[in-house]
């Protein structure tokens, strides 16, 4: 037998059901297959030869082969466990192998896992209903899946080119940030601004300006009626995680409105709890032109979406002038329905922001941290030195999963469920981890 969870969106008052397996019952045939019957067994350092003559290497050397998960908690090939306090960059929001959330998938899949876009699906529209909801979106708003963040920014860009004005005064420029990171496909690598990453795929989609991060003259100076849309994280990660300044949110809204232009929120990475609130711009008090999410929408499954803010700007793309094969497939969108059920009904964001507190309390005491940014559990820290990518490695070494986006700096994006005791754990092993990081550095230098 099954039992079957409402979760109720907003609409007609109807909720959106989905069936979770009861596991009582035994399989239909045979026992369930693991992922080594599939894979076979090797070590780390075999997979790893494997990957290289495999995979094309885009992402450098893996530092680990992970084969399982529970909780915030990580298993690699070679037995060893890790606490991952970066959860996937921001992904997984109830960490890893959460048991309503596979159920709900597994029992989605064996139900109906994919449909053309010809048709729909109770989750796909329950799920649309239920990001209005929480987004606060006005009437008229509209909700577009894809499958990643990347994917729900080039819809994003694709929407701010049909904000296209007049053929006497047409409007072609876009503005982003320095700093920005937006992806890496052609339109969104068009926004981010760092050029290591744009250099070897120039020339890029015209029209691009990027002005200084912060600086609210800066911005209102850019914004004028040939301006189509300006895009911006409330929080860059990929920069080290650095939180626009207080009032820039609501200069750029009162600037773009005045202008015509749209603006676009990029809370691909800060949304959906990730700060302790569902949108990292909720406190602004603005209402945008769009919001791009994915990340820790789907607990660990590919998805991404587009929410379109008022009737206006939701009639801007129309039919055939964008698409998907696998965006808003049923199984994605009851993985993004479940990880949304449980981050409310368990009371996490409140969670979210009593630790990230805590935590950032705590990194601000530790010798040689200089300074503790972020909001929730997106954190980023400094340090004295340029020993980030050793205390990455120094970590790994000691059971710990972090990042390191400059040579200075340390993110944490870990799971939203992340206990006190566990981060506690970190914040006592930090100091060995600089002093490891510092030592090995100094042994290079000679």
């Amino acid at each position: 037998m099954n039992e079957t969870v409402g979760v109720s969106p907003t609409g007609d008052g109807a909720p959106a059901r989905f069936a979770v397996p009861d596991h009582t019952r035994a399989p239909i045939a045979g026992s369930a297959p693991t992922a080594s019957v599939m894979t076979g067994k090797s070590s780390g350092a075999q997979w790893l030869s494997r990957y290289s003559s495999s995979l094309l290497g885009v992402f450098g050397t893996p530092q680990r082969v992970l084969v399982r998960g529970a909780g915030c908690l990580v298993w690699d090939a070679d037995g060893k466990e890790y606490l991952d306090l970066l959860g996937g960059i921001a992904v997984n929001a109830l960490g890893h192998a959460h048991p309503f959330v596979t159920s709900v998938i597994s029992s989605q899949l064996a139900t109906l896992g994919h449909v053309s876009n010809f048709f729909t699906s109770p989750t796909q529209i329950a799920l649309a209903e239920k990001l209005l909801e929480l987004s606060k979106a006005p009437a008229g708003s509209k909700v577009f899946f894809a499958n990643s963040g990347t994917e729900a920014v080039e819809a994003a860009f694709k929407l701010a080119r049909r904000n296209s004005g007049s053929v006497e005064k047409p409007r072609t420029r876009i503005i982003a940030l320095e700093g920005a990171f937006h992806g890496r496909t052609m339109g969104a690598l068009a926004l981010t601004s760092k050029e290591a990453y744009r250099a070897p795929f120039a020339p890029l989609p015209g029209g691009v300006v990027h002005v200084p991060f912060g600086d609210i003259e800066a911005l209102r100076a850019a914004i004028d009626e040939t301006t189509a849309a300006v895009f911006l994280e409330p929080i860059q990660g990929e920069a080290g995680v650095r939180p626009l300044p207080a009032g820039y949110l609501k200069a750029a809204r009162e600037a773009t409105s005045a202008a015509g232009a749209l603006l676009i929120l990029d809370e691909v990475q800060t949304g959906i709890g990730r700060t302790g609130k569902w949108l990292a711009s909720e406190e602004a008090g603005i209402v945008p032109d769009a919001v791009t999410l994915a990340k820790g929408l789907g607990g660990g499954f590919p998805v991404g979406a587009l929410v379109t803010f008022g009737p206006d700007t939701s009639a801007l793309l129309t039919a055939g002038q964008h698409g998907t094969t696998f965006g808003g497939n049923p199984v994605a969108t009851a993985a993004a329905l479940a990880t949304l059920h449980v981050l409310e009904n368990q009371d996490i964001l409140a969670h979210v922001r009593n630790l990230g507190e805590h935590l950032r309390a705590g990194l601000a005491g530790i010798a040689g941290v200089t300074e503790v940014r972020g909001e929730g559990l997106l954190i980023g820290f400094d340090l004295d030195a340029d020993v980030a990518p050793g205390v990455v490695a120094a970590g790994l070494d000691a059971g710990f999963i972090v990042n390191s986006p400059g040579p200075r700096t340390i993110r944490l994006a870990p799971p939203l469920i992340l206990t006190t005791e566990q981060a506690d754990l970190f914040l006592a092993a930090l100091p060995a981890l600089l002093e490891t990081a510092k030592t090995n550095a100094a042994k290079d230098a000679k």
